[in-house]
């Protein structure tokens, strides 16, 4: 006999939280339940769905306005870097995707996790870069990095 679960957490080939599902009794009371990824579907609980339904719309607006705020940040932050070089203008060492993140931290108060700043390698040439950063689904600002020469 079919039952009636309200999803609480994201269920691989299911749904995801808050979807109203039929699923066998069985997989139901063997799986589902004991795991706590979902719940019986009561008039009680189907009428609180619609209240968590809403909070949680409220807190993804806010977390993507956060995210939007801080995009604009990054986009409008350039950081140089004073390397050395060799006599053929290559660089002693690289500049990496820590090195920008601890730079973000240090002069702009940002911080941001070196994961999220996507460089497929470290930066090894004199010049101007676009780095970007990934900070959620559909926000990856890019923030421009100035690798200069060391005076002599």
């Amino acid at each position: 006999m079919p039952t009636k679960v309200i999803l609480l957490q994201e269920v691989p080939g299911l749904g995801k939280p808050g979807d109203v599902k039929t699923v066998a009794d069985g997989y139901a009371r063997n799986y589902l339940l004991p795991r706590q990824m979902v719940t019986q579907a009561t008039p009680s609980a189907l009428a609180t769905l619609g209240e968590r339904v809403a909070t949680e719309q409220r807190r993804q607006a806010k977390l993507k306005a956060e995210l939007d705020a801080l995009a604009e940040r990054l986009n409008a932050v350039t950081l140089t870097f004073t390397v050395r070089t060799g006599s053929q203008g290559r660089l002693y060492g690289s500049v990496t995707n820590q090195d920008i993140a601890n730079a973000l931290r240090d002069t702009q108060n940002i911080v941001i996790d070196r994961r999220s700043i996507v460089l497929s390698e470290p930066l090894r040439a004199l010049g101007t870069f676009k780095v970007p950063v990934r900070l959620g689904t559909g926000v990856e600002p890019a923030i421009t990095v100035e690798l200069k020469p060391e005076e002599a």
